[in-house]
């Protein structure tokens, strides 16, 4: 995130959206959009384009945790919602959803910073998990088709594992391209010559 963060701040009480706002604007460089009525929030939100999201809600519905995690993007943001009191699944749900902090008792302005910087550090923790997961699944998805086309070679060419390696890192050396896009054409032609 850059130095300057973009908040959106939705509470529909004027008086308290002040206090935010003032307390935000105190603890760090923020740039603050109040959005005072949730109607159409999502489309409201990602209009706005923010970096971080804090929703301060009496009694949040699970029409608008579902919408919020649409539209607004929680997976591409950081995302805090303050409630004023546990709503029984309420909170698994927010969480399954993305969210990066669910409060219980209210968005207090002396506690916005610390839930801003906590919501913000969990959001980029996830966020690496996320991409080291994917990363993880690419790889052994390339170890997979790899395997295959070494079977291929051994059995058309009756070589042994290593040597069917060899061939085909040779061949990516040769095409300046990665072994796992050489085994993958390799797969692909002997599927189609099949």
């Amino acid at each position: 995130m850059s130095d300057r963060i973009t908040i959106v701040v939705v509470e529909e009480d004027r008086e308290r959206a002040i206090a935010i706002v003032d307390a935000l604007q105190a603890s760090g460089p923020y740039e603050v959009h109040v959005i005072g009525n949730v109607s159409s929030l999502a489309r409201r939100i990602a209009a706005l384009s923010p970096d971080v999201v804090l929703i301060d809600i009496d009694n949040p519905t699970r029409d608008m945790l579902e919408e919020l995690t649409l539209a607004s993007g929680p997976m591409e943001r950081p995302v805090a919602m303050f409630v004023s009191s546990a709503a029984g699944n309420l909170a698994r749900e927010a969480v399954e959803a993305g969210l990066s902090a669910y409060v219980v008792d209210g968005m207090k302005p002396e506690r916005v910073k610390p839930v801003l910087d906590a919501a913000i550090a969990r959001f980029q923790m996830v966020r690496k998990m996320r991409r080291e997961l994917a990363e993880t699944r690419r790889a052994l998805e390339e170890r997979k088709v790899i395997d295959r086309a070494k079977g291929l070679l051994m059995k058309a060419r009756g070589i042994e594992e290593e040597e069917a390696y060899a061939m085909l890192r040779k061949a990516a050396m040769d095409q300046g391209r990665r072994v796992a896009e050489v085994a993958e054409a390799l797969v692909t032609a002997s599927g189609l010559l099949s």
